[in-house]
């Protein structure tokens, strides 16, 4: 069997690695309905986008643009693209009109597929500033432009395998698979050139992390960020049925549905996960209730290789696993779940304790758009996978911590560059090659990488101490009172905080302690609450150096999102945005 070196080599292989495979991919419709591809009917439905690429005069080297959440057709759409030596530039659907016309011009698109009357409108609003985009489709008939059947059928009418094998025969793995675009916490977005030697690689060097039965996956992060564009490309590399959801808030639902083996998921997600799951237990009462609880405190202290488990606590899980957990599992629809991948920012501890307890291990990554984007990732070696952790350096790919203590990084994941900007290219990747993360880390004396924060956000206090943010914020949210927080201090005397409260754990409380609960903005100003707060401040503060010691904070009552531009496409906080937004807040903490 060929070498797998181009990505649409994935799709051109399918059928013949895989003959007992009934379904690839799957995309949800409507309420109820699943739209199925056959692997017979993934290939037919690529290959007639391809032949209506060539016929519309796609070139190689010239750009398909996608905005569009998760479905089967923007997979199709990439490999359609990229068997005609097209390079395929994904798009969040959650940008600013004005972002969408930078980002079109800049990549010079020349074919645009949409999704969502949303997206419509802001790309009507800048089309006749669009200079290179000369098509426009959109996923369902929505009247204003033509539409994918539509694409699809121009294909079948115009198809040319000849010219098709050709345009495949012509792509190299070294050329350019996609370009995309970073969504950023500042600045102008830059355009990551990724090869297919890139993207393949990785798949190379993962394939080894999910269990061979594993062949249900879920698939719910933005397909345009490059980590879930990856996995996906992992999934189909292993044969297994990619189930796709295009709203977050139907996830639970969907596993319910699909009985997944595997799935990604950032911190965020396992967080309302794991109030769910603990919410669900207060709804119990008398034995059943002390049953929960039990096995949740269990779930909590649960170690992640065998022999750090002594017998006694083995037999506890096994009956905690028998009365609580198989029916966790069966409520999400993850009864038989091989691994959990998160990444994009840290996990607590404690929830990777408690997944990988109830039968969900998770397994933690870390990288970058620019590292196409695994760097470290966790793997299934001994100790290969702890809290706190990202796991070992990927295979073939050198990790070093350097002088200032950056995360630096050389190997087959390094971007060829940035699209258009060779300056902006040689400030993140030196003369020999390494490619600066921006980063802070360690390893562990067994050689896994830890995350220690971003080198641009530490900052110095008046006093002119050093102090991370990300380290106290980590500890901070370990409380099961504070949801979100942004630590401050740039040139003041002490480190501050701006928190978002977890408003359900608050209500809880307050219902407890008699306290009568009104509305989330009025709550903020308590003072039983803020005393609360403070109590749980004061309590990990003793964790920390005193020059970390948060001292002042402030409550807020609107939860940081995509919507409010507080947090990017994978939930990272906009710290510029926040400095701009509560400014006088800010200013008002430090001078009273």
């Amino acid at each position: 069997m060929k070498e797998q070196k181009r990505i649409f080599d994935l799709l051109l292989q399918y059928e013949e690695r895989f003959p007992e495979q009934k379904l690839a991919l799957s995309g949800k419709e409507g309420k109820n309905k699943w739209h199925e591809y056959t692997p017979k009917q993934y290939r037919e439905a690529a290959d007639s986008l391809s032949h209506a690429f060539i016929a519309k005069g796609i070139s190689r080297g010239d750009k398909v643009a996608i905005i569009s959440t998760n479905r089967p057709e923007w997979t199709i759409t990439q490999m359609a693209a990229t068997q005609v030596g097209a390079i395929l530039v994904p798009i969040y659907p959650t940008i600013t009109a004005e972002d969408y016309r930078y980002i079109l011009n800049h990549c010079e698109a020349k074919l645009l597929i949409l999704e969502g009357e949303i997206v419509m409108r802001k790309i009507q609003s800048v089309h006749n500033e669009l200079e290179y985009l000369k098509e426009v489709y959109t996923f369902v008939d929505r009247k204003d432009f033509p539409y994918w059947d539509q694409l699809l059928e121009f294909g079948r009418q115009n198809a040319d395998d000849k010219t098709l094998e050709e345009r495949r025969a012509a792509v190299s793995e070294d050329d350019c698979a996609m370009i995309i675009y970073t969504s950023g916490t500042t600045g102008t977005p830059k355009g990551v050139m990724l090869s297919h030697k890139n993207l393949m690689s990785q798949l190379a060097n993962l394939k080894q992390i999910p269990s061979p039965w594993s062949k249900r996956a879920l698939s719910f992060l933005p397909l345009c960020h490059a980590y879930e564009n990856m996995i996906v490309l992992l999934y189909q590399s292993l044969g297994m049925t990619v189930y796709y959801v295009s709203n977050l808030a139907t996830i639970a639902e969907a596993m319910r549905e699909v009985h997944p083996t595997m799935m990604t998921a950032v911190p965020r997600v396992l967080e309302k996960f794991y109030e769910k799951i603990v919410a669900s237990g207060k709804t119990k009462t008398g034995a059943a209730r002390s049953i929960f609880d039990w096995a949740l405190n269990l779930a909590l202290k649960y170690k992640i290789e065998d022999e750090d488990r002594t017998p006694w606590y083995n037999a506890q899980h096994k009956l905690a696993d028998k009365l609580v957990y198989s029916k966790i599992r069966q409520g999400l629809g993850a009864e038989n779940f091989d691994i959990l991948v998160s990444g994009a920012v840290s996990l607590q501890p404690k929830l990777c304790s408690f997944f990988s307890a109830i039968g969900m291990p998770v397994f933690e990554g870390y990288g970058m758009t620019e590292t196409s984007p695994v760097i470290a990732v966790s793997c299934r070696e001994k100790y290969g996978r702890e809290a706190n952790t990202v796991g070992f350096p990927l295979g073939g790919v050198d990790v070093q911590i350097s002088g200032e203590g950056e995360i630096i990084c050389r190997g087959h994941n390094v971007m060829m560059g940035y699209y258009k900007s060779d300056d902006q290219t040689r400030e993140i990747i030196d003369g020999n090659g390494w490619l600066h993360t921006g980063d802070m880390g360690r390893f562990t004396k067994r050689g896994q990488l830890v995350i220690t924060g971003r080198l641009k956000n530490i900052f110095k206090t008046s006093m002119g101490k050093y102090v991370n943010p990300q380290i106290i914020e980590e500890k901070m949210v370990q409380s099961k009172y504070i949801d979100q927080i942004v630590v401050l201090g740039e040139n003041q005397k002490f480190v501050a905080a701006l928190i978002v409260p977890d408003f359900q754990a608050l209500k809880d409380w307050c219902e407890a302690e008699k306290v009568v609960y009104t509305h989330n903005g009025d709550m903020i100003h308590n003072l039983n609450v803020k005393n609360l707060i403070k109590n749980e401040i004061d309590r990990y503060n003793q964790e920390l150096s005193k020059t970390e010691h948060v001292v002042k904070f402030e409550l807020l009552s609107d939860e940081w999102s995509q919507e409010n531009g507080i947090l990017t496409p994978t939930l990272k906080v906009r710290r510029k945005k926040i400095a701009e937004k509560y400014s006088g807040l800010i200013q008002h903490i430090f001078e009273s």
